[in-house]
Order: structure tokens, then sequence, then C-alpha cells
């Protein structure tokens, strides 16, 4: 058998897998820094010598050295040179590369920089000191503040107050918001919630945090922003008939809170959740406009397909304290809500595992960890069905034994055959016999597996899947003669 590698068919790929590769000899990974394609790659080894980061640099390649500052194991003395680089988008990288126990003195450089994208970077950083940080509610540009209060949700008392009160309408507004990049939401300060409520652009992240007399109740209800209605829809002391008229609303979102009220009565609730299903447009809408659809109607689209996704993805926190009424519920995301509780009887236990719904029976499981035997585990895994795309499956959770992984390796179902590299023992046939597979999901996930002999591996340098290839080169098993070829064949 010959050692030769084939050409890659996506040789740029290959080269990417190769500069990740954590088994790539010193003296490849300097012939990758000109190769522009992989370059990304090879930048952000955290084997990088000094000599190599100084060659890097010394290079001055963008995105080369963009790269190189976002590496979180970059020596703090090189990330201060690179926080003088003339190149604004290699300095905000410095600020997005750095971790936590980067200098005070990198922090201050970059906090007098010219460029407002560098200090909006800094705004978002939870690894600047708190002092430093406090100095954005005052710079001079507004996005600037804005992101700060946006994503410094526990800044100082003094500095929200800043931001609540700004000028600028951007500012105020994220500021008091339904939304923050961070979580526990801050909770403004009570002397300046009626000024809060009064401004039309603060004015929705203020209902919750208000005392809601029958005047402002009334006043928020006929509000025209839509966030407004929402969020006093959600109020929890919301007066019965102004619940029921926002239950009419025409805004999904609205009827999607008041759907969420523990004191809706149930008729309501039935019709809000028959609404919110009948709205949901076709799977496909996106891609089957009508050329006459006008803005407003595709806004109404968009908004029930919204809706809807939060409907399935809802759950309670008063239906998990009380979980007992409502596993039987018809509405998925109540029994997804009683799974979550961890004081269900057992017989509930299992007909909740066995839920219709995919949600209820992955959130049952999640929440009776001791319950869940390898079959359960298995089938739970088979039948997931998730409303977003997710790289997690119950199988992270749920680790299957090895008999069962080595049995998916035959199974029907491309998605169960994913499963069986998980077992690093698995026999030298089914590796094979997966390298081989049909699906390059399935070839992907066997491309990096210790067993894999290296005539297989080779053969994966060449697969039709870019993905697959590009694992397959970052096998730490493959050869330091294949990894030599294939530099010769991009001419490295």
């Amino acid at each position: 058998m010959s050692d030769a590698v084939p050409p890659p068919v996506h040789l740029d790929k290959v080269l990417e897998g190769l500069a990740e590769n954590p088994a790539l000899p010193p003296e490849f990974v300097r012939r990758l820094f000109v190769h522009h394609k992989s370059h990304r790659s090879v930048a952000g080894r955290p084997d990088l010598t000094d000599g190599m980061i100084a060659e890097i640099i010394a290079l001055d390649e963008h995105w080369l050295t963009h790269s190189l500052a976002l590496n979180r194991s970059l020596p703090d003395a090189f990330r201060m040179t690179l926080a003088e680089h003339p190149d604004p988008e290699v300095r905000e990288a410095v600020v997005v590369g750095a971790d936590g126990g980067a200098p005070r003195e990198l922090f201050e450089r970059l906090l007098g920089d010219s460029e407002p994208r560098v200090r909006e970077w800094l705004a978002q950083s939870d690894r600047m000191p708190e002092d430093l940080r406090a100095r954005l509610a005052a710079d001079p540009d507004p996005e600037v503040r804005a992101t700060l209060a946006r994503w410094w949700t526990q800044a100082p008392e003094a500095v929200r107050r800043i931001l609540l009160t700004d000028p600028e309408d951007v500012v105020r507004a994220r500021a008091c918001a339904t939304y923050y990049a961070r979580l526990p939401h801050p909770v403004p300060p009570a002397d300046l919630l009626p000024a809060l409520l009064a401004d039309p652009v603060t004015r929705a992240g203020a209902v919750r945090h208000c005392t809601l007399d029958t005047d402002t109740a009334r006043r928020l209800a006929d509000d025209p922003i839509p966030e407004v209605r929402e969020e006093l829809a959600g109020h929890p002391d919301l007066p019965p008939l102004l619940r029921d008229v926002l239950a009419e609303d025409l805004n999904p979102q609205v009827g999607l809170r008041v759907f969420a009220r523990r004191d809706t009565p149930e008729p309501t609730r039935a019709a809000i959740h028959a609404r919110l299903l009948s709205d949901v447009p076709p799977q496909d809408w996106l891609t089957d406009l009508h050329a006459d659809l006008d803005d407003d109607a595709l806004e109404r689209q968009i908004m029930s397909e919204m809706a809807h996704l939060q409907l399935r993805t809802l759950r309670l926190p008063w239906v998990t304290a009380d979980p007992l009424p409502h596993v039987d519920s018809p509405y998925a995301c109540f029994r997804a809500s009683a799974a979550m509780s961890d004081d269900l009887p057992a017989p509930v236990v299992a007909r909740l595992l066995d839920d219709e719904d995919s949600g209820v029976r992955t959130a049952m499981a999640l929440h009776a960890r001791d319950r869940i035997d390898a079959a359960t585990a298995e089938r739970i895994d088979r039948a997931y069905r998730p409303v977003k795309k997710t790289r997690w499956r119950p199988a992270d959770d749920f680790p299957l034994p090895t008999d069962v992984l080595r049995r998916l390796a035959t199974d029907p179902d491309p998605r169960m055959r994913q499963l069986a590299p998980r077992d690093p023992d698995l026999p030298v046939e089914l590796v094979r016999r997966l390298v081989a597979d049909p699906d390059p999901t399935v070839r992907h996930t066997i491309a990096t597996h210790p067993r894999l002999p290296v005539r297989e591996l080779t053969r994966l340098l060449a697969d039709p899947s870019e993905r697959v290839a590009t694992a397959a080169a970052g096998n730490p098993d493959l050869p330091p003669e294949h990894m030599q070829q294939l530099l010769a064949l991009a001419g490295l």
C-alpha cells in the first residue's frame, strides 16, 4: 500500500484542520503562517512560542494578526504590544481576547482608544476593572454608553442612574429595557420610576417594576407601543378586567403573556392557545414570500412565528411549584414546566417520560436523573426534536453504555450512528464501517477517533465533505509524514 496522501478535495479546509492539530510539529506550524486560508486557526494555537508570536506580528497580515489578538493564551507583553496596533480591528480583538488575568494597564490604555468600537468592546467586558468600566458611563459616544447599559446589568447604582438619565434616547432605552445581555436584570431606583414610565423609550422596561394602580394600568393598556402592553400583560397586579381586554390584543406576544398568567381563566387560555397556533405561517414561509406581501403583513408573520416559538419554550415557575394539577395539561409547555419539578410521584414521572412532546420528555429526564436507565436514555435521545437548532442532545447528559454504543454503529438512523464513536475502544471493524458510512455527519464523528487506522484516516482527508476532511486533518494521530505531504501539496 502506498503511503502517499491522495490530493484532498478541499485542501484549504484540510490545512485549516491541520493548523489546529495539537500534534503538529513546530516547524510545520511556522509554514502555515503564510497560508491565508488557515492562519486564523494557526494564530489561535495555545502552544505558540514567543518566537512564533513575534514572527506573526512582524508579518503584519491583517487576519493573522487579528486572530493572534483573539488568542486567549497570548502572553500579556504581546497583548500590550497589539493594543498599540494601528488597525482598530486588531485592538478590538485584543479586548475580546483579554482574559481575567490581563493587567490593569492594558485596560487603561484601551480606555483612551480613539476608535469607539474598541470602547464598545470594553463596555461589554466583565473582565475590566470596575472603576475603569464605570468611566465609560461618561464616554462621548452614545453607542458606547448604550452598550455599557445593556451589558453591565450589575453596575453600581451611581452608574446606572447616569445611564438611566442620559440625554440620548438610545442610552436610556438600553438602560431600562425588557432584554439585557446579562442576568440578573437590573432594578431601576424607585425614585426614577415615574420619569421612566413617562418616557416612551423606557416605558416598557419600567412597567414590571412599577406599582400598578388602576389609572396607571388603564393608561398602559391603551399604549400604542406593543412592548408596553406586553409587559403590562405579565404584571402580577394586573386587574382582571384589563387582563381580559389584553387577551384580545392583536399582538401575539401580548396574548402569550396573558396565556402564561396563573389567574387567566381556562377558556381564555384555550382561546389564546388556539389563536397562536392558527396564526403560525407555513414552515417554508420565509422562502415562499409573495411579491406583493407588504411590510405590515411580513411583520405580523414574523411576530406570529416568534410567539409560536416562545410558546413551545415557555416554562412557568408557578406550574413547577405546583405541578400535579398540570401534568395532564393540553399545553405541552405546562407539562414541561410540571416536569421540571423534582418531587413528582414515580407514576407521573413515568408518564411524562413517555409524553408525546419531545420537550416534555427531555425536561422530565433532566429532573429525574436517578430514574433514567439505558433503554430510557436511548429512547429519549432517539426521539429528541429540539425546538431551536442546538448541538446539545440528551445523550450528552445521559451517556450510553458501551454495548449500546456499539449496537448503534449499525443503527438505521444516522443520527444514532453518530453516537457510536463516543466509545473510545470501539472495535476497529466498526470504526472502518463508520468511515465508509454514506452519511457525512457520521463520518465527521469518526474522523477524530483514537482507534482510527492510518489508512482510513488518510481516506477521510480526501472526503467530499469539507467538515469531514477538516476534522480528519485535526486528528492528532495523523503521521508527521502525512502532514508534510499535505503542506507540500499546498506549496508550503
